[in-house]
């Protein structure tokens, strides 16, 4: 495959994709370390424009809240991934004030998603506050943070309970390679000017304006928009002006290195009415930066880059203006901008660095070249027939260089004017070439169109245009800055990643040919930069990054569009990097498709090219393209087919450089085309029934031929004769022009249906050469088929080229296809090319059918099966009665069959469930094509009949010499262990050893979907799905499912049979029997986690819902109110019947008070398949055998039983128990049972018919909900038995009833504070003192908050207190919570049940009489582990809080009575001690000082009366010391104001006397 044929497929890629559902799910789990006193914090989760809040949490600096959150959006990738997810922190917002902001995090979205797993698992945010640069660090969230698109799963790591202590350090919420210490920065993003800018307008207004007045002013009032990191600035309005100049600065303060990583720019049109987008860049930090060591900051420029969007034609409304946005792939030229960008890291002492707006200019270099661009356009065909009847012509441009609207743009030069028309149209570019040279061609005028034409006809679908051997040509001349360079050297990286067989010769070059740039004033400092880094990188040898060289953040020269052009109307275009076509008289650095004839395929803009639209190809060109400095172009025709004419526009003699306007072939190579169509397979469903009837329709320059219909096997030769082909015969046999084969749906009315499309290049013969080994006869291959951008199955085929020599077609290889089928006029594929056949048998194991769905409104009744496979097939039984029994009575038939040796080449198996309907009518209900038989081929093993008894004799020696001394080791621990106290959760929270396997998934995943020998296949029936919806639709088609297998083999003389083989059964020996059987099925649901919320609070009200069957088990009544994280604990007994209820499904619903209760999400089990399994998934197999205790042997059959089932059913011999079996350890009886187990356990080590046997385990499902395909909404914790009811019963379901809490008293007594600070000041004496308390409670419980008694005026922060707390509470031991039941508001229907970690919080207060109590100093104690307290308070510091990893760490659960000294602002003397329920209510306590057991009173000092007692010496004190100066000026005014009160007394009367002149 050529460059050319992987081009149409990738481009495919790029553009807008359409919406695809998201949902971001965000756990905030607590919070810690927050700045600030005394705080009731709240935190915010915003994503876009969503907000969601957690409860808020009173006076506490680490609340804990552990609150889950979901967001969901329908938008394009692109648009999901920049935007931001914010987390901030919010002290005591309520509904009269909005709050203040504690500290904020940022990340987008896509930094999230393209995390291992697609998430943050139990990390911590860092907190900081954009305003206050100085602060650092504000607080740390602990939080998960999931993004997961259709499909994804993600997976939680399985911790049952998380060790509370957690090293925020080290676990910090940053992607993987940016440091943990990020600093502030500024970025400084310098905008210059634009240009370029398409003759646009938006409002009618104008042009009314224009008609009158005949102003002719410019009509666009441009401005940019830059978006970075939540972010938004904006420069100045330039009015009406094409070319702005703005030289403005935007400067953003951001953490660095920022986790959004895309800079969004975006030039608008400033309109009253509305603002639209003109062009939309978006800069990517990773690809201008780079964190090595010898690394570099964000650095950009100053350097142009360009916008590309829609046409450029101005229309009201541009049905395109998405592109604008930067939604999808541009389709044309919208301006080019000239920025800079620049990091400057603050510095936290003195942050204030200049943040003007205004711009220094820097010298940007100003000199252009001119640039030239020269097509040829070679072949066009396949054109769309709905434009086939109008004349066509194409449009090329670069730039705003050739497009028609904008007219000829010509640059000023200097001393003498360009031809331009008007000042309007010219462009300040300073051109800077020699005088005689523009005199050559300086009449030059571009010529970016060709001739329209009108198409001819290819076939039914397209047309072609008939340029035969004149093809036109077009020429642009354009003036850029030369920074060719950027694009040498990414094609120098392309050229090496292309070798990558490296050698040190190929980096000197790169390394001579990059530095030797002439034009070092253009080079900015990422350029530098770049180059550095990929010397180094290049120089070691490899190209890790190959991606981050490729793309150059700063453009040069624009790319080029060419447009296909239907009578005035764009149709449809096509975009060629300029890197691609640009010349170097250095291989190394010339663009992979410069000077070469390159096949590109037209598509049509913007979303339209998505869907069913979009898979046709508008046209399909062969272009010959050059690109480069006016001054190289002497060679620019050098690469094109040889043997032509140059036809230039006729301007008189003495320009001979002008290039030409079409060109004239004299030569031509006629050829065959011989197309080998084999097969096709995993095509996609075309019609209602779900399978296609294919068709392929060939394409090549410009003949077409269409294959048979048949079912994928064509086996057909198709000849295209005397094809013409220009140019030299060498030059076509290493370069032949491709194929495209289009795969269409035959329909027997209407139109067919498209269903893929894939390229080829033939295998080239010229006349001279001869036909034979190795390059002939081709061989078949395998081509991946398209359909839009989806893979739509594979097609296998062989292409040959062969040239016609003088001889005629007498020189040809004959064709020779099997003589023995009369075909007719078809050919089949000759013997050498096609695959050599041999008799394969195939046998089919006929089980049942499963869930089908009606057909036409009326029910399955009698189904049948047929199956085919290459024209042959076999039927399976007819079902009499699919309600009563779906199962087949006659279980293998078989059917034989010539398919290829080669096992890649075998055709699809397809599979037909019909419905016989009365009248001998039938019915198509579903179907299945199995696309690989590979895995259903069956290999005779190796035979070692006589080995295996000894193997697993030997096995079981050895087992029992681990087991006995296992055996020993383990009982010392047991008889540690306090067997009453252990239940089924010690297990489950692994508190002896990991006894039960938890899975993070399904069992199926584990056990490969238990389709050990029944294969479940999915029946199909509708047409196949879009583009996008492929995945979704698939699960909409599925109609039912059939059960069974399919064996296949070679057929020979000597095929072994054992002496127990069943004739009957085929290849599928012993295997049960299908007929009906009961079974009671015991469901086990312990938990589920990550619900979806399904209430506007944010949470869910869950329980379960069972269906098997007929039967359907609600728990309603047992509802969890408001939890998404319920622990359910329970068991449900159903009986079934196999196979008709087969199909388990368990579903968690929301209770709703009124109104009916939703769903929130179910899974489904197929039982059946569990059942009848080799892994034995009826009943898991416990780690060890025990009769009683919370480690009960569940299964009916004893393990010695099982074994010996197992022996049974594999015909091996045993099992023998040998006389050393029965050992004696430790007065405990060792059993056959113990022995038993062991082998089961082992059981996948036994040659054979050996496999892992399914052990004891929980299994945590995925909950899916019908409305949102694809996404979880949760998952479940369950497990399933099984018994079948002919064996003895099994004994009662085990007891896995959530565990109680236990109830615990903890008695705090406060004895003395010391050191604490000092708040108030003496009124009277001046001094420092505290009116001392302290305030104590549990997390969780604030509202039962206990306060001291106060200890008034302590000058030396010393209070004495004796004072006792008494904090009841409910408590987990296993999973170390407290367990909190209350009502979340007034109007609350229920409790609610919340969990939180054990801790206790200490404050200490300054008491006032009439303003507010201050708040002190804290200390959070976590129960399970805190420091142990000082002896004395000299020993206490505030390293044991702040240094905790190297302190002795205690529990009060252990110790249960705990006295010391702890740090806080200052220090308090305390002791714990903690008390179960029970032993609470025998020694009750007084809380305080009261009764029972009372506290003696404190001795504290009298210092706090004795002001009294110097009342005078206290006045003097507060006047002359205190308040001297407060006196006098309170003095003064008291004077002051008498004045002016008696001013305005007297007033009055004194006016009036002089008024009246008394």
């Amino acid at each position: 495959m050529g460059s050319g044929l992987t081009l149409a497929v990738i481009t495919a890629n790029q553009s807008v994709s359409p919406d695809h559902l998201f949902q971001v799910s965000v756990t905030v789990i607590e919070a810690r370390q927050l700045v600030g006193l005394n705080m009731d914090p709240m935190v915010c989760v915003e994503i876009g424009e969503d907000k969601k809040y957690t409860s808020m949490k009173e006076s506490t600096n680490c609340p804990y809240y552990n609150e889950y959150f979901v967001f969901d959006f329908h938008v394009p990738p692109d648009v999901m991934f920049d935007k931001i997810l914010k987390l901030s922190v919010i002290h005591s917002k309520n509904l009269l004030r909005s709050g203040t902001l504690v500290g904020t995090f940022k990340l987008d979205v896509g930094t999230i998603y393209f995390q291992p797993d697609h998430q943050f698992y139990h990390k911590w945010a860092l907190l900081s506050d954009p305003d206050d640069l100085t602060a650092g660090c504000k607080g740390y969230i602990k939080c998960d943070i999931a993004v997961v698109a259709k499909g994804d799963t993600i997976k939680t790591p399985h911790k049952a309970n998380e060790s509370d202590e957690d090293d925020i350090e080290s676990n910090l919420l940053i992607p993987e390679g940016v440091p943990a210490e990020r600093q502030w920065a500024r970025y400084y993003l310098k905008i210059y000017r634009a240009e370029g800018l398409p003759r646009l307008n938006t409002s009618i207004m104008a042009n009314v304006k224009k008609a009158f007045i005949g102003e002719n002013k410019d009509l666009v009032d441009p401005y940019v928009l830059v978006q970075f990191a939540g972010q938004k600035g904006k420069t100045s309005v330039q009015k009406s002006c094409y070319e702005p100049i703005w030289n403005e600065q935007i400067v953003f303060t951001e953490m660095f290195p920022p986790l959004c990583k895309r800079m969004k720019i975006q030039i608008r049109d400033s309109d009253k009415v509305n603002d639209v987008a003109i062009g939309t860049h978006f800069l990517d930090l990773r690809k201008i930066s780079n964190d090595g060591d010898k690394g570099f900051l964000p650095t950009l420029g100053p350097a142009w880059v360009n916008m590309y969007g829609s046409t450029r034609t101005y229309t009201l409304m541009d049905e395109y203006q998405e592109l604008n946005e930067g939604l999808g792939e541009g389709v044309s030229f919208r301006a080019r901008l000239l920025i800079s960008l620049g990091v400057e890291i603050l510095d936290p002492s003195s942050p204030e660095i200049s943040s003007s707006t205004e711009v220094q200019v820097e010298g940007v270099p100003n000199i252009s070249e001119e640039f030239f661009l020269f097509g040829s356009f070679l072949e066009a065909t396949m054109i769309d027939r709905k434009i086939g009847d109008k004349p066509i012509n194409f449009e090329v441009t670069i730039g705003y260089y050739g497009n028609e609207i904008d007219g000829e743009v010509k640059p000023k030069i200097k001393g003498k004017k360009g031809g331009g028309n008007g000042d309007e149209e010219e462009t300040e570019l300073i051109h800077n070439s020699s005088e005689e040279e523009m005199d050559d061609d300086g009449h030059l005028t571009s010529v970016a169109t060709t001739p329209p034409m009108k198409p001819v006809i290819t076939d039914r679908n397209y047309f072609h245009l008939p340029y035969f051997e004149r093809k036109p040509c077009i020429y642009i001349k354009s003036w850029w800055q030369d920074q060719r360079r950027r694009l040498y050297n990414s094609n120098i990286i392309d050229n090496i990643a292309d070798k990558l067989a490296m050698s040190a010769s190929s980096f000197s070059q790169f390394l001579l040919l990059a530095n030797k740039d002439q034009n070092q004033s253009g080079r900015t400092k990422l350029d530098k930069e770049r180059l550095k880094l990929c010397m180094s990188e290049v120089v070691g040898e490899q190209i890790q990054e190959q991606s981050f060289f490729l793309l150059q953040p700063q453009h040069s020269v624009p790319d080029v569009f060419i447009w296909m052009i239907s009578n005035g109307k764009r149709i449809a275009y096509a975009r060629v990097p300029s890197k691609d076509i640009l010349y170097s008289s250095i291989d190394e650095e010339r663009g992979k498709d410069c000077g070469k004839v390159k096949t590109i395929f037209f598509r049509i803009p913007g979303k339209k090219g998505f869907g069913p639209a979009g898979w046709t190809v508008q046209s399909k060109i062969e272009i010959y393209l050059w690109l480069g400095l006016s001054k190289q172009r002497k060679d620019y025709l050098c690469g094109l087919p040889n043997g032509f004419e140059e036809n230039k526009l006729s301007k008189g003699p003495g320009f001979p450089s002008s290039p030409p306007i079409s060109l004239t072939y004299m030569m031509k190579q006629i050829f065959q085309l011989r197309v080998h169509m084999y097969q096709a397979r995993s095509l996609f469903a075309a019609d209602s029934t779900g399978l296609s009837d294919p068709f392929a329709r060939v394409f090549f320059s410009t003949q077409s031929q269409v294959t048979e219909t048949l079912c994928p096997t064509w086996d057909q030769l198709l000849v295209f004769e005397n094809v013409e082909l220009f140019g030299e015969a060498s030059e076509l046999r290493d370069d032949p022009p491709i194929i495209v084969i289009e795969i269409y749906d035959q329909d027997t009315v209407g139109k067919a249906d498209f269903m893929g499309r894939t390229f080829a290049k033939p295998v080239v013969k010229m006349a001279d050469e001869h036909y034979g080994p190795p390059r002939f006869p081709p061989q078949l291959e395998y081509y991946q088929i398209y359909r839009g951008n989806c893979a739509a199955g594979e097609m296998l085929g062989a292409f040959e080229l062969l040239q016609i020599g003088p001889n005629g077609k007498a020189d040809l290889p004959p064709i020779d296809g099997p003589t023995d089928l009369d075909r007719g006029p078809i050919l089949p594929v000759p013997l050498g090319i096609r695959p050599v056949l041999s008799k394969y048998r195939i046998e089919v194991l006929f089980w049942g059918l499963r869930d089908l769905k009606r057909v036409n409104l009326a029910q399955v009744d009698r189904p049948r099966v047929d199956i085919e496979c290459a024209g042959k097939g076999v039927q399976s039984a007819l079902i009499p009665n699919y309600k009563k029994n779906p199962n087949f009575s006659t279980l293998v038939k078989w059917f034989e069959v010539d398919l290829p040796e080669n096992e890649l080449l075998h055709p699809p198996l397809n599979i037909r469930v019909v419905d016989c309907r009365a009248f001998g009518r039938y019915t198509l209900v579903g179907s299945n094509a199995v696309t690989s038989l590979r895995k259903f081929i069956y290999r005779p093993s190796d035979k070692q009949a006589n080995n295996w008894s000894t193997t697993a004799s030997l096995k079981r020696c050895d087992e029992k010499g681990k087991k006995k001394k296992r055996k020993k080791g383990d009982d010392a621990e047991e008889e540690e262990l306090d067997e009453s106290m252990l239940d089924w959760w010690s297990k489950y929270f692994a508190s002896i050893d990991t006894l039960t396997e938890v899975y993070p998934k399904e069992l199926e995943s584990e056990f490969d979907n238990f389709e050990d020998w029944l294969h479940s296949f999915n029946l199909f029936r509708g047409k196949g799905g879009d583009d996008d919806d492929q995945n979704v639709t698939d699960e909409d088609r599925i109609v039912g499912k059939f059960k069974g297998s399919l064996c296949m083999y070679k057929v020979t003389d000597d095929m072994a049979r054992d002496t127990s083989f069943d004739s009957n059964m085929g290849m599928f020996q012993n295997i049960p029997h299908n007929d009906p059987i009961n079974v009671l099925v015991r469901i086990y649901v312990i938990r589920a986690t990550d619900l979806h919320p399904a209430d506007i609070n944010g949470k869910a009200d869950p329980y379960i819902a069972i269906r098997l069957g007929k039967t359907e088990i609600k728990d309603k009544e047992n509802y969890i109110s408001k939890q998404l994280n319920p622990l359910f604990g329970k068991s449900f007994d159903v009986e079934a019947t196999f196979p008709m209820d087969s199909t388990l499904t368990v579903s968690i619903y929301d209770w709703d008070l009124v109104g009916t209760d939703d769903l929130i999400g179910e899974t489904k089990l197929d039982l059946e398949n569990r059942f009848y399994s080799k892994h034995r998934a009826t009943c898991g197999i416990t780690s060890s055998y025990a009769i009683h205790g919370y480690n009960v042997w569940r299964d009916p059959m004893k393990p010695t039983q099982i074994l010996a089932k197992m022996c049974k059913d594999g015909k091996l011999d045993g099992p023998h128990y040998g006389p050393g079996g029965r050992v004696k350890v430790e007065n405990r009886k060792q059993t056959d049972e113990h022995l038993a187990l062991t082998v089961l356990k082992h059981w996948e080590e036994i040659p054979r018919v050996g496999c892992k046997l399914v052990p004891e385990h929980v299994e945590t499902r995925p909950l899916l909900h019908p409305d949102k395909p694809g996404i979880e909404q949760g998952r479940i914790e369950m497990w399933v038995d099984m018994f079948p009811k002919d064996m003895t019963a099994p004994g009662p379901a085990l007891d896995i009833s959530p565990r109680k809490p236990k109830k615990f008293e903890l008695r705090v007594i406060v004895w003395n504070t010391d050191e604490v600070v000092l708040e108030d000041d003496d009124i009277f004496t001046g001094e420092k003192s505290s009116d001392i308390f302290v305030r104590g409670w549990l997390k969780g419980q604030q509202e039962d908050k206990q306060d001291t008694d106060v200890h008034y005026h302590s000058i030396t922060g010393e209070g004495n207190f004796n004072w006792r707390f008494v904090y009841p509470f409910d408590y987990l031991m296993a999973e170390e919570k407290i367990v909190i039941s209350k009502k979340e508001s007034m109007f609350a229907w229920d409790e609610t049940e919340y969990k939180i970690p054990a801790r206790l919080n200490l404050q200490v207060w300054d008491a006032d009489h009439f303003s507010a109590d201050d708040f002190l100093g804290a200390i959070e104690l976590d129960l399970n582990r805190f420091p142990r307290g000082a002896k004395t308070a000299k020993q206490c510091t505030i390293e044991m809080v702040t240094n905790e990893s190297e302190m002795p760490m205690v529990s009060i659960f252990k110790q249960k009575r705990i006295k010391g000294w702890w740090p806080f602002v200052g220090k308090v003397e305390a002791e714990l001690h903690l008390l179960t329920g029970e032993e609470a209510e025998k020694n009750p306590v007084g809380e305080g000082r009261n009764e029972p057991e009372p506290l003696e009173k404190p001795n504290r000092p009298d210092t706090s009366l004795l002001w009294f007692l110097t009342p005078f010496k206290a006045v003097k004190h507060l006047v002359c010391n205190q308040y001297k100066w407060l006196a006098i000026k309170i003095v003064t005014a008291v004077l002051l104001l008498a004045m002016l009160v008696l001013f305005l007394y007297s007033m009055p009367g004194y006016m009036v006397k002089k008024m009246l002149g008394a």
